[in-house]
């Protein structure tokens, strides 16, 4: 079967989950999920749907266009269609840390991921070996204060050139620019510790530890200019006590990050994620 994925958002009103699902029906598709939200502050509907159509007969392009004209139009709807066929290509950006890339490349390794990984870049070499062991390229792009503006651009060509849909920051230890945000809005996903504000700078555990905290977690969320501070997708938490070295708080971090991280991929590679006003809509 032809499997699509429709995502829809528009101001709030009545009809639009009939006119949908009566378009999809006209057009012999059946609807094997729906979920729907509206904000009720902004007044803002929020639909995703996933129909499956015969393939032998479904016309991709007829449909978009059709949608477009009879159903989008109508309403004034942002809208985006999926095929589940499709493997999204992801890019993945890392440093020095290696416990998020180990865990995704293992992932991906095991078919639990839906993507294809054209290729890794760093702005260190240490991490080379691990893409070597899995068969895909690495790039070695140094990041320093002189070099940021010529490595951004290398960046840019890069994932143009291997047609990237969207990037996951695996502990990439750099402020990703304001070009590539713009070129990747809302397909950026990065990963940190749930210290922050509180606990800033290069050892966010130690400061932790000393202050006695009792809970420690990790955000996934999509990268925008304000530093750490973009559209939330997942987050978890683990308790901790007084009985819990340093070490012990460092290695439940990790373990955080490698989970929150991968579920974050997850929900934007089956596109339950819809972001609004620095907020995330996330279907089941």
């Amino acid at each position: 079967m032809a499997k699509l994925t429709i995502l829809i958002h528009c101001k709030d009103t009545s009809g639009i989950i009939a006119s949908v699902t009566n378009f999809i029906h006209k057009n012999h598709g059946n609807i094997v999920y729906i979920d729907q939200h509206v904000d009720r502050h902004n007044s803002i509907f929020f639909m995703r749907s996933e129909s499956e159509f015969n393939p032998k007969t479904f016309d991709l392009p007829s449909f978009k266009k059709n949608f477009g004209a009879l159903i989008a139009e109508k309403y004034e709807m942002e809208w985006e269609l999926y095929t589940a066929a499709y493997k999204p290509r992801m890019a993945i950006f890392v440093s020095k840390y290696d416990h998020c890339l180990y865990d995704i490349l293992g992932r991906y390794n095991a078919g639990e991921l839906h993507v294809e990984i054209p290729f890794i870049s760093s702005n260190h070499p240490d991490l080379k070996y691990i893409a070597d062991s899995f068969n895909i390229p690495f790039f070695h792009i140094p990041v320093t204060k002189e070099t940021k503006a010529a490595s951004e651009k290398e960046q840019l060509r890069l994932l143009k050139k291997h047609g990237v849909d969207f990037i996951v920051l695996a502990r990439y230890m750099q402020i990703v620019s304001s070009k590539l945000i713009e070129a990747y809005q809302h397909k950026i996903i990065n990963i940190h510790h749930s210290f922050l504000p509180a606990f800033v700078g290069a050892k966010p555990y130690h400061s932790a530890y000393k202050r006695g905290v009792k809970i420690i977690g990790a955000t996934s969320h999509y990268v925008t200019e304000e530093l750490d501070a973009g559209p939330i997708i997942e987050q978890d938490v683990a308790r901790v006590t007084h009985a819990h070295s340093i070490e012990d708080m460092v290695m439940k971090g990790r373990d955080l990050e490698k989970i929150v991280l991968a579920r974050g991929i997850k929900l934007h590679i089956d596109r339950k994620t819809m972001v609004f006003n620095n907020k995330t809509i996330i279907f089941s």
